[in-house]
C-alpha cells in the first residue's frame, strides 16, 4: 500500500462519499474506487460498505482508520524533520552506546562540535542488546563498548577513551554509603547481586568477593533490575562507573580493587572522514581533560 491510497483511504472515511472525496482529492471518482478496491485486495478486508448513500467504515476499517491517522502523523513528522535536516545539514554522523550515562560529557561534546562544525550533525542511539552488532553492519559510525567485548573485531579502529573503577551502589540511607572506600569485609554480612550483563574484569571481582567473605549472592539480569532491587533493600551490587547516571539516587562508592573496565570509541577502519575523527578526539580531549572524574 503506497501514501497516496493511505490518502484516499483517510479522505473517503472522512467524507463518506465517493464522489466528494474524489474532488477533493483532484482525481476522478472510477480512479478513486479502483484504488480503495486494489488497497483491500492488498489487506484482504472490506474497509467499507458501499451503498446508494455513499460509502461507511466497517468495524475493522474504523480500527485500521484510527491507526493509518497516526502512521500518516508520524510520517509527516519525520518528511518535515528530514527537511529540517537536510537544509541544515551536510554530514550526520551516528553513535550508538549501551545506555545514556555510558558518555557522561556526550552533552558537551555534541554543543562543541555543532558550534566548531555547523554542517555536521551527530545523532546518538542507545542499545544495550545489539549495539555492537548495528555498529558492525554499519548502521553506526561510532560505537562506545568495553574494549574486551571488541579488541579482537576485524576492521575495527579502537580510540581509547577512558578505564572505568569498579563502585558498590547502594541506597543513600545505607550505612555504606557513609563511607568513602569499600573493601571485601564490608561486603560480608551483606547480599550481593551477581551476573547479568557483567564484564570480566567485574565477574573477577564479584567471584572473589563471594569466596573470600561467604556473602548471600543472587544473579540479577539487568542493570535496571539490580538498581531495582537495590531500592527495594534486596541487596547492593558492584558496578562500572560508567552505568552511574549522577543523578543521586543511589551512592556509588569506590570499590577497593585494581581491575578496571578500559573503555574505548570504535570506528570503521575503511571509514576516513576527518569529521569521525574529530568527534573521537573532542571525546578523548574532554574526558582527559577531567582526569579525577567518577567513571
Amino acid at each position: 500500500m503506497n501514501t497516496k491510497q493511505m490518502e484516499y483511504i483517510l479522505e473517503l472515511a472522512r467524507t463518506g462519499n465517493f464522489n466528494r472525496a474524489a474532488e477533493n482529492l483532484y482525481i476522478s471518482q472510477p480512479t478513486l474506487t479502483y484504488q480503495i478496491k486494489l488497497a483491500e485486495q492488498e489487506i484482504r478486508f472490506r474497509l467499507f460498505d458501499r451503498s446508494g448513500r455513499g460509502a461507511a467504515l466497517t468495524p475493522a476499517g474504523e480500527q485500521f482508520v484510527t491507526t493509518l491517522q497516526n502512521v500518516m502523523t508520524e510520517l509527516r513528522i519525520a518528511v518535515e524533520q528530514g527537511q529540517n535536516f537536510a537544509a541544515r545539514f551536510q554530514e550526520n554522523l551516528r553513535l550508538v552506546m549501551p545506555i545514556r550515562s555510558a558518555l557522561y560529557f556526550l552533552p558537551q561534546a555534541l554543543e562543541r562540535f555543532e558550534q566548531e562544525h555547523p554542517g555536521i550533525s551527530v545523532t546518538p542511539g542507545f542499545d544495550w542488546h545489539r549495539g555492537i552488532e548495528a555498529f558492525l553492519k554499519g548502521e553506526y559510525d561510532i560505537c562506545f563498548a568495553y574494549q574486551g567485548d571488541v579488541r579482537h573485531l576485524p576492521d575495527v579502529q579502537l580510540h581509547p577513551l577512558f578505564d572505568s573503577k569498579i563502585y558498590l551502589v547502594t541506597r543513600q540511607d545505607d550505612p555504606l554509603a557513609q563511607k568513602t572506600r569499600i573493601t571485601e569485609q564490608d561486603l560480608a554480612d551483606r547480599t550481593l547481586m551477581v551476573g547479568g550483563p557483567s564484564q570480566d574484569p567485574l565477574r573477577q571481582v564479584q567471584r572473589r568477593v563471594v569466596e573470600h567473605t561467604g556473602c548471600q549472592y543472587f544473579n540479577s539480569e539487568s542493570h535496571d533490575m539490580s538498581l531495582t532491587y537495590v531500592a527495594s533493600q534486596r541487596g547492593i551490587v558492584l558496578s562500572p562507573g560508567f552505568l552511574n547516571d549522577h543523578t543521586g539516587a543511589f551512592a556509588w562508592i569506590p570499590f577497593d580493587c585494581p581491575e578496571t573496565l578500559p573503555c574505548v570509541l570504535c570506528t570503521h577502519k575503511e571509514d576516513r572522514r576527518t569529521s569521525v575523527w574529530q568527534f573521537v578526539a573532542l571525546l578523548q580531549e574532554l574526558y582527559a581533560g577531567q582526569p579525577d572524574f567518577p567513571c
